[in-house]
This record gives C-alpha cells, sequence and structure tokens, in this order.
C-alpha cells in the first residue's frame, strides 16, 4: 500500500513539473573588437543577453473543440550587456547607451569603454563618463568635470557646477535616432 501511495505522488509531481506555462526566447549576440596599437592587440569581447519571456494564457474553451487557442499576452523583456577587457576583467551594463548625441549642431559618439564611456566628436581628446553607485556619471574632459545621467527619453544630461556665479548649469545631449 505503502508503494502505491509514494509512486502515485511521484508520477502527479513529476506530471505538474512537466506543464510548462511560460514561453522563453534566449539570445546572445558577441561581438569581439580588436584595437591595435604600439602597445599590441587588444580585444574586446562584449555580450549581449536578450531573455523574452511570455506568459501562457489560453482563450475561453469552446464546447466540442479539442485544442484551446493562446491568448496574446504582454511580452517582457530583459536586456543585459557583458563586457571582458583585454585584462580579463568582466563588467555587466543593464542598458547600453552606447549611441551619438547632439549638441548645439555638433556630433558626438558615446561608447563603452573598459570603465564605462567614452565622448568624442572627432577633434578632442576624448571624454570619459564613469558610473557612480546613485546610478549616475561623472563627466570628465580637458577643461569641464560634471554629473551627468540619462533622462527617460534617453539623453544626456549633464551638470556643472560654475564657482563664480554660485549656480549649477544644465547641458543636455540629445541622442540621435538611427
Amino acid at each position: 500500500m505503502k508503494t502505491i501511495l509514494l509512486g502515485v505522488s511521484v508520477l502527479l509531481c513529476s506530471l505538474n513539473s512537466i506543464a510548462q506555462n511560460k514561453n522563453v526566447q534566449e539570445t546572445t549576440k558577441t561581438t569581439v573588437t580588436t584595437v591595435k596599437s604600439s602597445d599590441g592587440e587588444k580585444k574586446f569581447v562584449k555580450n549581449e543577453n536578450t531573455t523574452e519571456v511570455q506568459n501562457i494564457e489560453l482563450k475561453e474553451a469552446q464546447p466540442n473543440t479539442l485544442n484551446i487557442e493562446m491568448k496574446e499576452s504582454p511580452v517582457s523583456v530583459t536586456s543585459t550587456t557583458q563586457i571582458t577587457n583585454p585584462d580579463g576583467s568582466t563588467r555587466t551594463v543593464d542598458v547600453d547607451r552606447s549611441s551619438y548625441y547632439d549638441m548645439n549642431g555638433t556630433q558626438y559618439k558615446l561608447a563603452l569603454d573598459a570603465s564605462g564611456y567614452t565622448m568624442t566628436n572627432g577633434r578632442e581628446k576624448p571624454a570619459l563618463l564613469r558610473k557612480t553607485s546613485t546610478n549616475s556619471y561623472i563627466f570628465r574632459s580637458k577643461n569641464k568635470t560634471a554629473v551627468g545621467y540619462f533622462d527617460t527619453k534617453g539623453n544626456l544630461v549633464l551638470e556643472t557646477y560654475d564657482d563664480k556665479s554660485d549656480k549649477v548649469s544644465v547641458e543636455t545631449y540629445s541622442v540621435v535616432k538611427q
């Protein structure tokens, strides 16, 4: 009797674990960037992982039918980017903000680097953006230090303190849609 009861309970538990109630699709895109310089060749590896999860919901059952149609339900998309530097260190970026930005007719390129972002416009030494623990960035260029963040539209906003006027100036770099 014990054996039958134990066998039936194992069978019921295994049937329950076989049922699938979510559609999950995972994709990974790997980009290897090789930089040649006087120091030698350096390789940066960027893995973009995208996971799409959709809960399975069924429509009302119709009489005298075997199959029940699936209802449209929202898809939750999660994307993370992992960057492996030439020294072997790895960091994870939740949202990759690499793109082109425009301010006053000048176009700037924001690109991921080993510990944050670099911002260039082709003429000057690149400015650096380094992430802080408060989800903002420290912006450092040749002659300016500022605090930056990305607004809800994806634009880069820099706030700079001016000692002489005791005011904070705000500059907005608009993301260029491509």
